[in-house]
């Protein structure tokens, strides 16, 4: 990872803000979730959230495309994008407070003090740091930061999945794959994913990277990231589900911790080290694109300053009122409605140049992103 010919790939460096969002947060709550809820078959699960992330990327990366040829936009096609702004800016309130309450989560438990007020307060810092940089304008230095926590962030996650390898065939030969049974079933089931899609999110971000990359860049940059985060995802979730015993752990946001104590003791102070750095870095970015995207949609009639306090306030008041898992199908919903809105863009857009076949594809996917941002359920 700190090889200076991957450093300087133009490709390697457009991919790696896309892959950082998508396998930053999930990975720490997403395994113990689907291993708890959907038992055996969470490898399916987390083949269907991979599958549907793609195909909203899919429409993304239709309206790069477009974008890129140069052709005149409706003035509902316009108006549609300016909301899908409004509502991305929204989601990134959210998931910033979801960040950085796994960043308290995270920060606290491997210490006495691993209680819910406790991770609580430790949020709370955190947030009146991110806003005293916000105000003295030291964003751009702490994103210079990201490609080494990336780097850092997928060496922990190869160590990880390394030790799970181990641990499984270990498991296999002593005891054989165990089956465990499915707790969640049906509508119940359905809505509980609806709530996991903002795990597997984070690739639209490529959609924003045009100063920099050109279009081809920024569609195969996004491909690259979500082909590269499926593979991970689905190898961690077959190495964790079938090698654990059932009753291993309590279900909360620092599960995997406990999980990884039973693979190999070094594991969970990485794991810790990882969510700090990987929390940390998402959150600078995502309040700085909040607050960009804020100032631009407003005519900058709110500045950025302005958009990073209120974004602060909303999020110590999540922080205060909601659980993470809560906290998490709210962000999920939010970027579901904006998945759907850019779907909705591609699908008028394919409809106007007469291809009515991705027309409707596009269109079913913008259903499914208002079912999914309607319906989306935390995990109890």
């Amino acid at each position: 990872m700190a090889s200076p010919r991957l450093a300087k790939s133009t490709l390697w460096r457009a991919t790696i803000t896309p892959l950082a969002s998508i396998i930053g947060s999930g990975f720490l709550v997403l395994g113990p979730i689907l291993e708890v809820s959907f038992g055996l078959f969470a490898p399916l699960v987390m083949l269907a959230l991979t599958a549907v992330a793609y195909a909203f990327g899919a429409s993304i990366r239709y309206n790069i495309r477009r974008m890129d040829m140069g052709r005149a936009r409706s003035l509902v096609v316009e108006r549609i994008e300016k909301a899908a702004s409004v509502v991305l800016a929204f989601a990134y309130v959210i998931s910033v407070a979801y960040y950085l309450n796994l960043f308290g989560s995270f920060g606290v438990s491997l210490t006495s003090l691993d209680s819910a007020n406790d991770t609580r307060v430790l949020t709370t810092a955190v947030f009146a740091v991110i806003l005293f940089v916000g105000w003295t304008k030291g964003f751009a230095a702490l994103e210079r930061m990201e490609q080494v926590s990336v780097g850092l962030k997928l060496t922990i996650i190869a160590g990880l999945l390394f030790g799970l390898a181990v641990h499984f065939a270990e498991t296999v030969r002593s005891d054989g794959i165990l089956l465990n049974p499915a707790q969640v079933s049906g509508w119940s089931a359905l809505t509980l994913v609806f709530g996991l899609i903002v795990t597997v999110q984070g690739f639209e971000t490529s959609r924003y990277l045009g100063d920099t990359y050109d279009a081809k860049t920024r569609i195969r940059s996004m491909k690259l990231a979500q082909i590269v985060s499926a593979v991970i995802y689905v190898v961690y979730i077959v190495l964790l589900v079938y090698a654990f015993v059932p009753g291993t752990i309590e279900l909360d946001e620092t599960a995997i911790i406990g999980m990884m104590q039973i693979v190999a003791p070094i594991l969970p102070v990485l794991l810790v080290a990882a969510a700090l750095s990987a929390q940390f870095s998402a959150a600078v970015a995502d309040t700085s694109g909040s607050g960009g995207l804020i100032a631009e949609i407003s005519g900058n009639r709110v500045s950025p300053r302005l958009a990073y306090t209120l974004l602060v306030a909303v999020g110590v008041t999540l922080t205060w009122s909601f659980n993470i898992f809560e906290i998490i199908s709210y962000a999920s919903r939010a970027f579901a409605a904006y998945y759907a809105l850019q779907a909705m863009i591609a699908a008028i857009t394919a409809y106007a140049e007469r291809r009515h076949g991705a027309a409707s594809a596009f269109a079913a996917l913008a259903c499914l992103g208002i079912g999914i941002a309607l319906f989306g359920q935390p995990v109890e």
